[in-house]
């Protein structure tokens, strides 16, 4: 049975994991066994949980105890519960948006690209996209529209940042995903595991997404690029298609969140399997 535990001070040491600790200390690099993330409000906690995540404590508004916490509380077995009232919570930037409730949990390990890769169909790639609203966006779309996986490069933000994994809505538990490596041509390591690569950009020879040959393509990775300067030239040089959204009124592009929307829905298996 989990420890309930009352915090009335919010200088309390069991709140430094919520309140003080960065991201980068959370990640814990030097240390990836110790490595933690926070997952905020009952449906992202719920969703990490089902993925196998290792809740290490929850920090929760007394009310919510008894309340809507404790189905969750109930799944943790001896995990720490600091509960604490509401004047003390909302010291915590962004609170009101945690639904009253956050967990610390363990960083899972992940998986290879080989396993992301094995049995997919259809790849989100994501080239230097540094914007954790953008990441959560991305991965709640990728879910929703039928993508198999998500793979970013070293210079990406990080997919369990507290706010890409609350825009997500949890999304990066359910969606797999893993970092590409950075000494190798990732989109020759595509192409050796069977899929043709689709660069997301505005250049001369695209093609349109509704391009018939994008679709019939059995395995497709579509690439994306980081906000403003987009994906490099030498990416697009060695992608298999070069594609473009449509776009009217004279706007040039779309931001990579909606973009990766449109993209996924007109290229995921959810289409795919509609047709």
């Amino acid at each position: 049975m989990s420890r309930v535990i009352a915090v009335g001070d919010f200088s309390a040491p069991e709140l430094d994991i919520y309140a003080r600790l960065t991201e980068n200390q959370l990640a814990n690099r030097a240390d990836p066994d110790n490595a933690l993330f926070v997952a905020e409000s009952p449906v992202v906690i719920e969703r990490a949980l089902d993925s196998g995540c290792v809740p290490v404590s929850f920090l929760m508004e007394e009310k919510h105890v008894e309340g809507k916490g404790r189905p969750l509380i109930e799944r943790c077995g001896d995990v720490p519960v600091y509960a604490a009232p509401l004047d003390v919570l909302v010291q915590l930037t962004g609170f009101h948006l945690t639904r009253g409730m956050l967990c610390a949990m363990r960083r899972p390990k992940l998986p290879s690209v080989d396993q992301v890769c094995a049995g997919a169909s259809r790849l989100a790639v994501l080239e230097n996209v540094m914007n954790p609203t953008n990441i959560g966006a991305i991965f709640r779309s990728a879910a929703a529209l039928g993508m198999d996986g998500v793979l970013l490069t070293a210079a990406s933000s990080d997919p369990l940042y507290r706010r890409a994994i609350r825009v997500s809505m949890g999304t990066v538990f359910q969606v797999p995903w893993t970092y590409l490596p950075q000494d190798e041509d990732w989109t020759q390591l595509l192409h050796v595991l069977g899929f043709k690569t689709a660069a997301m950009a505005l250049w001369e020879d695209s093609v349109t997404l509704s391009d018939p040959a994008l679709n019939a393509e059995e395995k497709l990775a579509i690439v994306m690029g980081t906000e403003g300067d987009g994906l490099a030239a030498s990416t697009i040089a060695h992608c298999d298609y070069t594609v473009r959204i449509p776009m009217a009124h004279g706007v040039d592009s779309l931001n990579v969140a909606a973009a990766s929307a449109v993209a996924f829905y007109q290229l995921g298996t959810v289409n795919r399997r509609a047709e």
